[in-house]
C-alpha cells in the first residue's frame, strides 16, 4: 500500500529505520543447521500439553496511533464525534464505533480500556513508553514486553523462538529490545517479507556438508567457550541453538500450509497474513508474536483514514479471537490492540486527528482476561478520563497478572533489583478473569 500523507513533523516519519533482524536473526545469517523437524509440530499429545500449560500472546501493534472515538470509545452527536455512528455489542452498556460490526458481536471475549493517560505524544518516546510500560532510567537498558514474557513463558526445550516481531512498513517502526536480558530474549524481526531470512538451506550445500558445517562451528564454540564464562557467550550460543530449530519450522510462516477457507477469512492483506501466521507461531509455542498494522498517523483525512483501515483491523481482529477459540487457544493466547498513543478529540483544519496521550483505548481478549469488560471513562466530548484513569505500569501490571506472572517480582542487574513494574502499581482485579 502507497504511503499516506500526513502532517506529522516527527522525525519517525522523516527517516526510515535500517533494516533490523534482531540478535536472533543476525546469528541464523552464519547458521548452518540439521533440517530436523519441530517437535512442537510433531505430535497431538504434545500440542494438548502446550494448549494446557502455557500462556502465550498476540500484540496487534497500530503504529501511528489509531482513533479510538473512530473504534472503541466512539462520541457521536459531540462536536469531536465525526461522523460514525455507535453501535450496540453483545455486551449490554458497551457501545463501539459502526465501523466495527464483527467485534461488536464479540466483545465478550474482549476487555476495553478506555482510560488511559500515558503523557506522552511522542511517536519514538510513545512507542517506547508502551512496549516497555516504563520510561528511561539512566544506567538501565529495559527490556520491552515481548523480551519480558520471552523470559517467562519460553520453553528451554522449544526450538522455536521466543519472540518473534512482524514489522514491514517504516513508519513508526520501532525495534525489538531485550535491554538488560541479552540476546537470549531478543526478537526475531522480519523487516522485508512474512518469512525470515537466511532460513533455507543455501542452494548447492548438501545435507552432509550441512550438518558437518553445523557440527564443526559446535566444535570451535566449545572450544572457544572452554573456560570462559561471559554471559554475552553464553547468550549468543542460546540465541544461535534457536536459530537450528528455527531453520526448521520454516513451515510455520508459510500461510499456503493453511486450508484455503481459513485463509479468506483472514483476508488476503498483510495483517491478515502476518495475523495467521500469528496465529500458527502460538500454536506451534512461540509465547509472543507482535504483528503491526502502519499508517494510522491520521493528521489529514482521518475519517477517510479510518473508513479504510478499521474494518480491516475488525475482520482480522474477530477472525483471530474466532480461530484461537476454536483450536482451543482462547483461554491460553492473549490478542493484545495497542498503539503508542491516541487521536485528538478536536479535529484539525486537515479534517484529521493529531497526536493524543491524555484519554486514549486499548483491548485484551483471552489469556486470563475476563471478557465483556471495560475500564475508563472519558468525559462526554473524550478530552479526559474522568474515572478510573489507567498509566502504562498499571496496564502492564495487569497484563502479566492475567498471564500468571507477579508483576512485582525483581530482575536483577549486578546487584540491583528492577522490580518488572512500578512498586506502586497494582492489576486491574476487575478485569481479570
Amino acid at each position: 500500500m502507497p504511503r499516506r500523507p500526513t502532517f506529522c513533523g516527527s522525525a519517525d516519519h522523516g527517516l526510515s529505520r535500517r533494516h533490523f533482524l534482531g540478535a536472533t536473526a543476525a546469528v541464523a545469517g552464519s547458521a548452518f543447521a540439521d533440517m530436523t523437524r519441530l517437535d512442537a509440530l510433531a505430535g497431538e499429545s504434545a500440542a494438548k500439553e502446550l494448549k494446557s500449560k502455557q500462556k502465550r500472546v498476540i500484540l496487534l501493534w497500530l503504529a501511528g496511533g489509531a482513533s479510538q472515538l473512530e473504534t472503541w470509545d466512539p462520541k457521536p452527536g459531540a462536536p469531536t464525534g465525526g461522523p460514525f455512528r455507535s453501535i450496540q455489542t453483545d455486551v449490554a452498556g458497551l457501545r463501539i464505533s459502526e465501523l466495527m460490526p464483527e467485534m461488536a458481536k464479540r466483545m465478550k471475549t474482549t476487555c476495553v480500556i478506555r482510560g488511559l493517560n500515558t503523557k506522552n505524544g511522542d511517536h519514538g518516546g510513545g512507542a517506547k513508553l508502551m512496549m516497555h510500560g516504563r520510561r528511561d532510567e539512566a544506567g538501565i537498558k529495559y527490556p520491552d514486553l515481548g523480551a519480558v514474557l520471552a523470559r517467562e513463558m519460553g520453553r528451554v526445550e522449544s526450538k522455536v523462538p521466543d519472540y518473534v516481531a512482524f514489522y514491514t512498513q517504516t513508519e513508526g517502526r520501532i525495534a525489538g529490545d531485550s535491554g538488560f536480558l541479552g540476546a537470549r530474549y531478543a526478537p526475531m524481526e522480519l523487516t522485508a517479507g512474512n518469512t525470515p531470512a537466511f532460513i533455507k538451506k543455501v542452494d548447492g550445500i548438501s545435507e552432509l556438508d550441512h550438518q558437518q558445517r553445523a557440527d564443526l562451528r559446535d566444535l570451535l564454540s566449545k572450544q572457544f567457550a572452554a573456560g570462559r564464562t561471559s554471559p554475552t557467550l553464553s547468550s549468543h550460543n542460546e540465541a544461535y541453538q534457536r536459530v537450528r530449530g528455527i531453520m526448521a519450522s520454516d513451515q510455520l510462516f508459510d500461510v499456503t500450509k493453511e486450508p484455503q477457507k481459513v485463509r479468506d477469512k483472514y483476508g488476503p492483506t498483510q495483517l491478515g497474513e502476518q495475523a495467521l501466521i500469528a496465529r500458527r507461531l502460538v500454536e506451534a509455542g512461540v509465547p509472543f508474536v507482535r504483528v503491526a498494522r502502519a499508517w494510522w498517523d491520521s493528521h489529514g483525512q482521518n475519517f477517510e483514514t479510518h473508513q479504510e483501515m478499521v474494518p480491516e483491523l475488525d475482520r482480522v481482529m474477530a477472525t483471530l479471537i474466532d480461530d484461537l477459540n476454536e483450536r482451543g487457544l482462547g483461554d491460553d493466547v492473549m490478542v493484545v490492540t495497542l498503539a503508542e498513543f491516541g487521536r485528538t478529540p478536536a479535529i484539525n483544519a486537515s479534517l484529521g486527528r493529531d497526536h493524543f496521550a491524555s484519554a486514549w483505548s486499548m483491548t485484551m481478549s483471552g489469556g486470563g482476561i475476563k471478557g465483556g469488560t471495560f475500564w475508563g471513562k472519558t468525559d462526554a466530548n473524550g478530552n479526559k478520563v474522568i474515572d478510573q484513569e489507567v498509566n502504562p505500569a498499571t496496564l502492564f501490571a495487569t497484563i502479566y497478572k492475567a498471564l500468571g506472572i507477579n508483576p512485582h517480582k525483581n530482575y536483577y542487574v549486578g546487584s540491583r533489583p528492577i522490580p518488572l513494574v512500578d512498586e506502586h502499581a497494582e492489576p486491574i482485579a476487575e478485569v481479570l478473569g
